[in-house]
């Protein structure tokens, strides 16, 4: 399991597994929390071709979709 900081995850770089679309790399480009500092909105960008998308945080932690850094 990917160790994942809610935290640190600003601007965070990450490779998925499962290339779509040519998006091979991306970056963690925001983050919000609510009044508990609980995470509520990850959106992660592609470099490839700047494509936005908003998506549940938790799934960094599956190293089967997710892994730490560009590679």
């Amino acid at each position: 399991m990917n160790k994942v900081s809610p935290k640190t995850l600003l601007n965070s770089k990450w490779t998925k597994c499962k290339i779509s679309n040519k998006e091979k790399h991306f970056i963690i480009v925001d983050v919000e929390f609510n009044d508990e500092q609980l995470l509520t909105k990850c959106v992660i960008e592609a470099v490839f071709n700047n494509n936005q998308y908003e998506i549940d945080w938790k799934t960094l932690k599956d190293p089967n979709l997710w892994k730490i850094g560009w590679q």
